[in-house]
């Protein structure tokens, strides 16, 4: 893994950078949530998200936003109901550093445009590791309770919440008619070793922490089994309410004590970074003798009204963070280097160790980043450990994990080094179908020059297509990918995503019945094909995303989506757009537009002409769109307002709001930001200082208001 300071990578490098690291989390995120073997620690994961966001921070025009870190939580089982959450359950961003917490603070000051001296009030309070709920109380009554999910939907766990003694059926006090509150479940430490001695003299398995046992508890489908267990829950947060009980973080909590619930009394109110500091490492030296598990402490704006106008950035709010706790780390022997292909071909090597416990959890798998990191140089050569060694096979090794089971190897113990252990040799073909492996100058990663003859990616295409934040296809996971792709009678054969939707036409022409096949049934084929054909119609993001263009993420998905509105001016532009050649060449028309939407930059851009530029992706949509149909983008924001449908561009300086706000306000309005100016540009909004963009707007006859009369205008909306 690259060391270098993003300060000194040049552009080529930081898109190589920004490109790895997105693939990166994308796997790493799908062997978390699908494969339950992940191979990289929390902490890791987390510096390769800021490492991610500091680059782009720095290349503005190379952003992009696929990265799997902008997700939520993980895919909702199949055993459980469903319930589509009224208010999303976003997580939050995380610190490891005083700094980071310093940084924190002072983004909120800029984007809500503060002065250094003025205070900011925030609230400290331990982070709980546990299982998040959301309970929904309707009248005073509790109708129904849902784990986070993947932050859309969660798992109905209604009866085994109303098991949990800490959680009201019916409120106390002067409630709201429609009341969401939030808050974690967890395990004591004294009742975890009581439930494990129990299970050892009963000779049952034990939980590995407290944190599994607590979230193993509560969902279970039989409501019994949780009952019996000794479950707690800690209330802090909401989704929908009808009407709020006060206008701040604290007050809510409070709220939230008066109607029943428990709440954390180590909550705190603090007007400076170095209250907030103070209280975190208060935390950090009480927390063995706490009795519960936690993993940081979590920061929140506390005024209601800061925390709307600071909004969220994908996945999390502006207005809180969670400061993790230092990691854990345990030593064990690596017996082995398993290489896995990804679906784009790049080659990622992962450890396999003697098991050894880290942190209450037994740890088997650690990432070992790319072949760089194996070697102990970053990729401009510098070296990444003090003593400038190598990761060999038979090596005892540190392993380090923080907060969640995702391993990563941070160093070798040289003197416990065996004296066979020889460099490991990175493989230059691919383990999947044998083609060269190739890395590209200025890349970390090397790729499976394979491509459509290599099984390994089009597996790992056809499993991104079905994906949950794809198509989403219920009943056809993993196994079920491998299975059909691997089948050998045509009439079973998917090889491509437009195969999954012929299927049960294949299927009827054949004396080749799913329902006959072990592992599937009557009832599992029906099922099946039902979910298949209940994906005909798919919004346009998902549809996009689940295409696999390079660097188009969910993110990025979503913001061509709202863009372009239907796919085939998608198609259009991605078709018509030419990528400029030279310094002086600004591109065509469509190329304009593409790299005016907001948020997608060049290399962005250029992902999607060159896929459509192959006539093997143009088959491949083709034959999809011939059985599926991608619904036209609904209009996000207020359709009301007057900006609603409008692309609008922001230029010079802003004097009454950052131009964070500004493009915030814009998109919850209906408005679409883009961030240069083109023909297809309805308004621009001008402050003191505004050049170029200024000027392109007047050549081509685009309505420009200054800042003032932007207020005055949406101000309309009401």
């Amino acid at each position: 893994m690259s060391e270098k300071s993003v300060e000194s990578l040049s552009e080529a490098e930081a898109a190589a950078e920004l490109a790895r690291l997105a693939e990166e989390l994308a796997e790493h995120d799908r062997r978390y949530y699908a494969e339950d073997a992940p191979t990289i620690t929390d902490a890791a994961y987390d510096a390769m998200r800021r490492r991610n966001l500091a680059i782009e921070q720095r290349f503005p025009h190379l952003i992009r936003e696929d990265s799997p870190s902008k997700r939520v939580g993980a895919e909702v089982s199949a055993k459980f109901g469903k319930i589509t959450h009224a208010v999303p359950m976003l997580s939050l961003d995380n610190a490891f550093a005083d700094d980071d917490v310093v940084e924190f603070v002072g983004r909120i000051r800029r984007f809500l445009r503060l002065g250094a001296d003025t205070p900011i009030a925030i609230t400290a309070e331990p982070k709980i590791d546990g299982l998040s709920l959301s309970l929904r109380y309707e009248r005073g009554r509790l109708v129904s309770a849902a784990t986070r999910g993947d932050g859309q939907v969660g798992e109905n766990v209604t009866p085994n919440a109303r098991t949990v003694a800490d959680i009201p059926n019916v409120l106390s006090g002067d409630f709201p008619d429609v009341l969401e509150v939030r808050g974690e479940v967890y395990m004591s430490h004294a009742d975890f070793a009581e439930i494990n001695r129990r299970n050892a003299e009963a000779g049952k398995p034990l939980f590995a922490n407290p944190r599994n046992a607590a979230a193993g508890s509560l969902r279970q489908l039989d409501a019994s089994i949780t009952a019996s267990r000794p479950l707690r829950f800690f209330a802090y947060a909401w989704g929908e309410i009808s009407e709020m009980p006060a206008d701040t973080q604290m007050g809510m909590v409070a709220a939230f004590r008066s109607y029943g619930f428990r709440t954390n009394p180590l909550m705190k109110l603090f007007d400076s970074v170095e209250g907030l500091l103070s209280q975190y490492h208060l935390i950090e030296a009480d927390r063995a003798s706490l009795g519960y598990d936690i993993d940081g402490v979590v920061y929140k704006v506390d005024r209601l009204d800061l925390q709307q106008r600071l909004g969220f950035i994908s996945r999390s709010p502006r207005w809180a963070i969670a400061h993790k706790f230092p990691a854990e780390k345990a030593t064990t022997i690596l017996t082995g280097i398993d290489i896995q292909v990804g679906r784009t071909g790049a080659l990622t090597p992962v450890a396999r160790l003697e098991p050894v416990t880290v942190g209450g959890v037994v740890v088997t798998n650690a990432t070992l980043h790319n072949e760089d990191y194996i070697k102990g140089i970053g990729n401009s050569g510098q070296a990444i450990r003090d003593e400038e060694h190598d990761i060999r096979i038979g090596d005892t090794v540190i392993v380090q994990r923080a907060g969640d089971v995702i391993p990563q190897i941070l160093d070798v113990v040289m003197e416990k080094r065996p004296a066979d252990a020889t460099p490991y040799v990175f493989p230059i073909r691919c383990p999947a179908c044998d083609s060269h492996a190739v890395r590209e100058e200025g890349e970390v990663v090397r790729r499976c020059t394979g491509g459509l003859i290599c099984p390994a990616q089009a597996v790992e295409r056809l499993r991104h297509f079905v994906s949950r934040n794809a198509f989403d296809i219920d009943g056809l996971g993993e196994k079920q990918i491998e299975f059909f792709f691997h089948a050998e009678d045509p009439a079973l054969r998917v090889r491509s995503p437009a195969d999954i939707f012929t299927l049960r036409r294949r299927q009827e022409g054949s004396l080749t019945k799913l329902e006959n096949i072990e592992g599937f049934g009557v009832t599992s084929a029906r099922k099946l094909f039902a979910a298949i054909d209940d994906r005909r119609q798919v919004e346009l993001s998902r549809f996009l995303f689940a295409l696999g263009i390079r660097h188009i993420g969910e993110t990025n998905a979503k913001r061509l989506a709202r863009h372009y509105i239907s796919f085939d001016a998608f198609r259009k532009a991605g078709s018509e757009a030419v990528i400029p050649e030279g310094k002086g060449d600004k591109g065509n028309a469509a190329w304009q537009e593409l790299t005016a939407v907001s948020g997608i930059g060049a290399i962005v851009a250029e992902a999607v002409v060159e896929f459509f530029a192959e006539e093997h992706n143009r088959q491949v949509v083709d034959a999809l769109l011939a059985e599926v149909t991608p619904l036209d983008e609904e209009r996000i924001g207020d359709v009301s307002s007057p900006v609603s449908g409008k692309t609008v561009v922001f230029t010079g300086s802003l004097e009454k709001m950052s131009r964070d706000e500004a493009k915030a306000m814009a998109e919850k309005l209906g408005a679409k930001v883009a961030g240069s100016v083109s023909k297809k540009t309805d308004l621009v909004v001008a402050g003191p200082g505004a050049g170029s963009k200024l000027k392109t707007a007047t050549e081509l006859g685009i309505e420009v208001i200054s800042e003032d009369q932007w207020f005055e205008r949406v101000n309309q909306a009401g």
